[in-house]
């Protein structure tokens, strides 16, 4: 299994997870012609994706979703909730699978674990996704670490993991009242304190890979993300990755 990040950020979120020769897309957040532009800088054809995945209905997750599955004819999974959030763009998705976000399913050779999480939106979930010897753990757009998502991620081997603001930076900077209160609320984004809270709360035993994802670009660093990680984990700062909004990150392999 690898994965790799087309971009991670308030501005459109995708990542790509590749088990022999299944491409799986996790949400799509971009236009039709940059996702196509971002997958092909990995190697990838959009007209090779097997499936696509969808966390939930905001624009930086599902905003791309329905032309893309239009243009080249792929199956959408994602809750009901998702689906009746998208609107008419939803309805327009030729090829739609509906998930429940307490039971796992299959895309050929990629078993598919949901979760659910508290956010604001209508039915949202986050998902491990295993070949059946490693596993692959994602959790952005959480307001808050719960049990059950730790013991969902607990045991993975590699995880992206939102760190979307440092809290002093958030609640110092110039957003208004109401979107800050948003943010932090417990239906809004992980801080770095909180998602080194998850991590010190998961078995992190079998972990190869952690990188840091969704961070804020006015409201956090990466300097701040990964020092809060590797705080958590008793690693080197340096061995934490972090996903970018214009770059995402490279092809990463779990052996």
């Amino acid at each position: 299994m690898r994965f790799a990040s087309l971009g991670s950020g308030s501005q459109g979120n995708a990542l790509v997870i590749e088990v022999g020769g299944t491409r799986v897309l996790l949400d799509c957040g971009f236009g039709l012609s940059e996702t196509a532009s971002r997958l092909a800088r990995l190697g990838v054809e959009a007209s090779n994706l097997d499936a696509i995945i969808v966390t939930h209905e905001h624009g930086d997750h599902g905003g791309g979703v329905a032309k893309l599955a239009v243009r080249f004819d792929v199956p959408v999974y994602l809750t009901r909730g998702t689906l009746s959030a998208l609107g008419a763009e939803g309805r327009s998705i030729p090829r739609r699978v509906l998930i429940d976000p307490y039971t796992a399913f299959a895309i050929n050779g990629i078993e598919v674990r949901p979760f659910p999480v508290p956010h604001d939106a209508r039915e949202p979930a986050q998902f491990v996704l295993s070949d059946g010897a490693v596993r692959l753990g994602v959790l952005t757009d959480t307001g808050q670490p719960t049990p059950h998502i730790a013991q969902s991620l607990s045991g993975v081997n590699a995880l992206v993991l939102e760190c979307n603001h440092d809290l002093d930076m958030l609640l110092g900077g110039p957003y208004p009242a109401h979107l800050k209160s948003r943010i932090a609320g417990r239906l809004g984004h992980l801080a770095n304190a909180a998602s080194a809270e998850l991590v010190r709360a998961m078995d992190c035993s079998r972990l190869q890979h952690l990188v840091a994802a969704h961070l804020s670009q006015t409201n956090n660093t990466p300097e701040l993300a990964r020092a809060a990680l590797a705080r958590a984990l008793g690693c080197a700062p340096e061995w934490i990755g972090v996903a970018t909004q214009d770059e995402g990150f490279g092809w990463r392999q779990i052996l």
